[in-house]
């Protein structure tokens, strides 16, 4: 399986960093794994509602430019489906057995996504009702994703 994480802005934590690589690592023994950073768009702390939506949009685009016609498209937005672990896993295998290798997952700056993005997208997936710094879940999601691996294959991981 080929697995691509496409995220607005560069990780600047050393902690972050750290615990991405390790997961990275981890993965590199189940799938292939690409993380593709998209600029993320330079703007006032205080912005107007059509300010924030331009935002959004020039943001939006990059990633859009960065999606491959044929992957499967999981968003991340706050409103979307809440899935436990087991679930995520159960979805990869059923994407897999019906050959839907290649998955995208897309993680959205500061504001969020573009709708065009939550339109793109196979399936919106929420991490919780909180917000959560963008960088943050990128990390979190490759521990799922990983999780997800080791569940699927019967592997021990703690609970």
């Amino acid at each position: 399986m080929q697995i691509s994480i496409i995220t607005v802005g560069k990780l600047k934590e050393k902690y972050l960093r750290e615990g991405i690589e390790e997961y990275s690592k981890r993965l590199s023994a189940y799938c292939k794994l690409q993380v593709v950073e998209v600029s993320d768009e330079k703007a006032p702390e205080e912005m107007s509602a059509a300010e924030m939506e331009q935002v959004k949009r020039k943001e939006g685009e990059r990633i859009l430019a960065q999606i491959k016609q044929d992957q499967y498209v999981i968003a991340l937005a706050i409103d979307g489906q809440m899935w436990s672990s087991e679930k995520l896993s159960a979805e990869m295998d059923r994407l897999a057995l019906h050959g839907k290798s290649q998955v995208a997952f897309v993680i959205g700056g500061s504001l969020g996504l573009a709708d065009a993005v939550l339109k793109r997208a196979d399936v919106l997936l929420s991490f919780s009702k909180m917000t959560f710094p963008h960088q943050l879940v990128r990390l979190v999601l490759l521990e799922q994703v990983y999780r997800a691996f080791r569940i699927s294959r019967g592997e021990p991981y703690h609970k």
